[in-house]
């Protein structure tokens, strides 16, 4: 997209979000806004917001990027849309919030119990065919992925020892509804819907005996540890997408070098996220150990393998939802089974 075009997209914004104020005079080429799904105060706005600067640098000034945090403009829900008709020109959000749309954005943003690790994850959408999948999901929208980032393996902060699979029958935990509560009911867990705002009390109190909620880092600075002392480090179940995506006009739009800078920018973030987040993981993990009463536990590699395999059962059902769900049944689960994953 020209120059010349952009502020009208932006007087749409503005007049969405209620902003009063104009456009902040700027020398860039592209001015944009890209609303992300976490509160200004989190690492990974930070983050985020490096991942701009870098842009700016590497582009000699002709893109500027406003990183702004969760509802800024819209709900977290609805940047897929504001991005598509220009209200905003990017967004870096995790995909799971369309699922309403279609499923196929829950199956790539968060499938649940798939990835051991970040890496693997992105592994497979930059060389396993993912991101290829994704775009071919999300363009009809309007919207262009340029790349797939990812946050930390979630960790399972737990009131009692869970060691395999089997420990997990009869366990009452904290799952949101749709795949994840479906994927533990199926492993034998009695999942219990609770938002994650209710997750410190209902491990104080007794009504759950663990949590699906967040990565360690998170957990042990909210205290969880204090009531779930026997967390579960890495994780084995949940490991949400961070899709950082422009409107598809806009990208069309781009000069060569300019699509390569903002591509090969959000590659260096994807893993600069991985290591920077796991540092935050390592430091708290560091803390917790001083603390007799916590008992970390690594999940073994087959036991990991069982619950996977339970987990693939249910994206079968998903996978029948449409030909887009089955499409990345077929590429996920074929990642997996070459690298002896599955």
């Amino acid at each position: 997209m020209l120059k010349r075009v952009l502020p009208s997209v932006a007087a749409i914004a503005i007049a969405v979000s209620g902003f009063a104020a104009a456009m902040p005079a700027s020398a860039a080429d592209y001015d944009w806004k890209f609303q992300t799904s976490e509160t200004a105060g989190e690492p990974q706005f930070r983050l985020k917001e490096e991942w701009a600067k870098t842009v700016e640098t590497m582009s000699g000034g002709r893109i500027h990027i406003e990183i702004l945090p969760t509802g800024a403009v819209v709900p977290h829900n609805q940047t897929l849309e504001a991005v598509g008709a220009g209200i905003l020109q990017g967004h870096m959000t995790d995909p799971s919030y369309f699922s309403g749309k279609d499923p196929a954005f829950s199956m790539l943003g968060n499938l649940v119990g798939a990835w051991g690790n970040p890496l693997e994850f992105l592994e497979y959408m930059k060389n396993g065919g993912g991101e290829a999948l994704y775009n071919e999901l999300v363009e009809p929208y309007g919207v262009h992925l340029i790349g797939a980032a990812a946050t930390g393996l979630e960790s399972f902060p737990s009131k009692k020892p869970i060691r395999s699979v089997a420990d997990l029958k009869g366990l009452k935990l904290r799952a949101p509804e749709g795949m994840v509560y479906d994927i533990f009911s199926k492993a034998g867990a009695a999942p219990v819907n609770l938002p994650g705002s209710e997750v410190y009390t209902a491990l104080e109190k007794g009504v759950i005996d663990a949590a699906d909620y967040t990565v360690f880092a998170t957990n042990q600075a909210q205290g969880l540890h204090k009531f779930a002392n026997y967390p579960n480090y890495p994780g084995f179940h949940s490991l949400p997408m961070v899709a950082v995506s422009v409107n598809k006009a806009i990208w069309d739009g781009l000069s060569d070098d300019l699509k390569a800078i903002l591509t090969t920018s959000v590659d260096a973030m994807a893993y600069n996220m991985v290591f920077e987040l796991k540092k935050n993981d390592i430091a708290a993990l560091i803390e917790a150990r001083k603390d007799p009463n916590i008992h970390i536990i690594d999940m073994p590699a087959d036991e990991r393998k069982k619950f996977r395999n339970i987990a693939k059962e249910e994206w079968k059902n998903w996978a029948a939802k449409n030909e887009m769900t089955q499409k990345i049944y077929d590429s996920v689960t074929t990642f997996l089974t070459d690298r002896d994953l599955m």
